[in-house]
């Protein structure tokens, strides 16, 4: 059984992630022997309950025929009965919420592993709000399940026992237990359809508000900016209602339903102490066995509950599920090869060499820096994720790009990682001081001085260092790197952030570095001064550079023209300027004679003719 202080598993295991219900069950086959133990404390538990009817019939039974030994034997019972009882729910309680607690703990390493694995690529594949309701609500209900099936296990086992005891203990009363049992168990089933449509409303609108908040956090600076506060406000205002109408309409029906649990199973108790009164006033049952048969018909009532609580564990659990497991059956590549090597498999091949995108047929030679300009925004970001190992359209969708004649997605993501670095064109600074950032694995033949002169940090490092400094305080200029960043540098302007991650990537000194846009938010001087510090300082390395920006395109050993998803020319920066007029209306967004002006790409430069005669 998984202890909590094993928790976080060393080894999650590899889900079943074909549906829903098979992740689910791949969960309780992974925590088995806790489920077992859950399962026998709350067999034990319920056998305990039960029993107290049958002491509770011995002492009024004791009384009637005025016999003090029985009657002490049945108090000594009940105190035995009392000490199993607070014993097995202690127990089971313990043990169903570790098994809960593990069971939500494995999916969200299993989540977070997932993340590791894919990157950049989970958010064009899944929306973030869903990440992130998959990730926290969906991982408890999921846990609930596993937790609750133990319970409703255990529960079925006395509801067994008992109806089959007043059977054998009193035909003529637990007969008509016994036949009302399955129909109390069943009354609710006509009712669970509707109410898990209810519940898949709810959480299908709670997800869309969840992705409505995550993506307005995101783009509060730049709503700031032209005064959408209150707009986007006013739609997650309507989404939450949304939400709260939909919970409540989720409410009532299992609010129904547990009025039916309850409504049902007092009816049997009513019907029960009629028909016995009669037996015993008959003569034909004693007190202490009518007492004995209405307590076990009450006890009855408990573990019913365990039956709406099941279908309601699964009804929300089933979607959770579901969903969980469609973002566990996202792989890296077209072969779907795992996040790590297996174990006792070849040591990785030495990743170096030429990088190419059979897709696009790109090549970027070894030890120079290529940048590639893309008539489509979009398919610069596309291709970055290939260049890293990943497919970003889907499982299948896209060949894999190669690095020294090796296929990225065939090879352990450790290794892939460690040679290829891609940095997004929005990448994330996680908070912390500035040292810890540029903590990162690396070579470390590039410092982080190094890097962010490189990356043109002067005026960074100083509002870093200012921000360190005290009003009033004489001392001499503070330490930037003991500086604290903000959560994703939203302390920090674009450039900033920017420069920052930049930075950071070159610290890392991968063999491979591969920037998409990297200098779109800074101004022209800082850019031509990164073009000519980045191809000093990765002398000897391999790196691709996703951008439209002449500054950096004069700098580069070779440019490749990326038009339509395939490299149509190549050369040096001036050369195609004169010989391709595609690429010249790309990069100065100058109109080809006879068709229309061309947008300016993302991260293009701010100016045309300036920059050319820069260039």
């Amino acid at each position: 059984m998984t202890s909590l202080r094993d928790l976080p598993l060393s080894d999650p295991g590899v889900p079943d992630a074909r549906s829903g219900f098979r992740l689910l069950l791949w969960l309780e086959v992974r925590q088995w022997r806790g489920q077992v133990l859950a399962t026998a404390w709350g067999t034990l538990h319920m056998a305990a309950v039960a029993s107290f009817p049958a002491a509770v019939g011995l002492a009024v039974q004791a009384v009637v025929d005025r016999s003090g030994v029985r009657l002490g034997l049945a108090g000594g019972l009940m105190l035995l009965l009392g000490l199993l009882t607070a014993l097995g729910d202690t127990m089971l309680h313990r043990t169903a919420v570790t098994n809960w607690i593990s069971a939500a703990a494995r999916v969200q390493q299993l989540l977070a592993g997932k993340t590791v694995e894919l990157g950049a690529v989970l958010t064009r594949r899944v929306a973030a709000g869903e990440v992130v309701a998959v990730s926290t609500g969906d991982v408890e209900k999921i846990g609930w399940f596993v937790e609750a099936l133990a319970r409703f296990a255990s529960a079925l086992l006395a509801t067994v026992g008992v109806a089959v005891a007043l059977v054998v203990y009193q035909p003529a009363l637990g007969v008509i237990v016994a036949a009302s049992v399955p129909v109390l168990a069943l009354a609710v089933l006509p009712l669970l359809p509707a109410a898990t449509r209810r519940a898949d409303l709810q959480r299908e609108k709670a997800g869309k508000a969840t992705e409505l908040a995550s993506d307005t956090v995101a783009g509060l600076r730049v709503l700031r900016g032209i005064g959408g506060e209150e707009l986007f406000l006013e739609r997650y205002r309507r989404a939450s209602q949304q939400v709260r109408t939909a919970a409540v309409h989720s409410a009532r029906m299992w609010a129904l339903i547990s009025a039916v649990q309850v409504l049902l199973p007092g009816l049997l108790l009513v019907a029960v102490a009629w028909y016995g009164a009669r037996l015993a006033l008959d003569g034909r049952i004693s007190v202490g066995e009518l007492v004995t048969v209405y307590g076990s018909v009450a006890f009855l009532m408990m573990p019913l509950r365990n039956f709406e609580e099941i279908a309601m564990a699964w009804s929300f659990s089933r979607p959770s599920a579901k969903r969980a497991a469609r973002v566990l059956a996202l792989r890296r590549g077209h072969d779907g090869v795992a996040s790590s090597a297996t174990p006792g498999a070849a040591a990785p091949p030495e990743l170096t060499g030429e990088l190419h995108d059979p897709l696009t047929g790109l090549r970027a030679a070894p030890g120079e820096l290529t940048a590639v300009v893309c008539g489509d925004p979009d398919a610069a970001g596309r291709l970055a994720d290939r260049l890293g190992g990943h497919s970003p359209s889907g499982v299948g969708a896209d060949p894999s790009a190669t690095l020294g004649g090796h296929r990225l997605d065939a090879l352990p993501l450790a290794a892939v990682r460690a040679a290829v670095l891609v940095q997004d064109k929005d990448p994330v600074l996680l908070s912390g001081t500035l040292a810890e950032l540029l903590a990162v694995p690396s070579s470390g033949r590039v410092t982080p001085e190094a890097a962010l002169t490189a990356a043109q940090c002067g005026d960074v490092l100083d509002a870093l260092a200012q921000s360190l400094v005290e009003p009033g305080d004489g001392a001499g200029a503070a330490d930037p790197m003991r500086a604290r960043i903000t959560e994703r540098g939203r302390s920090l302007s674009g450039g900033q952030r920017q420069r920052l991650a930049l930075a950071r990537s070159l610290v890392a000194d991968p063999e491979v570095l591969v920037l998409d846009e990297p200098t779109s938010a800074v101004d022209a001087h800082t850019e031509a001064r990164i073009a000519r510090a980045l191809g000093t300082l990765r002398t000897g390395r391999t790196t691709v550079v996703l951008t439209s920006s002449p500054l950096v395109l004069d700098r580069a050993d070779r440019v490749v023209f990326v038009d339509d998803g395939t490299a149509v020319a190549a050369g040096g920066h001036h050369d195609l300027l004169r010989t391709d007029p595609r690429y010249r209306a790309v990069v100065t967004r100058e109109a080809d004679p006879g068709t229309d002006p061309l947008p300016a790409p993302a991260g293009a430069p701010r100016t045309t003719a300036t920059m050319e005669e820069s260039a």
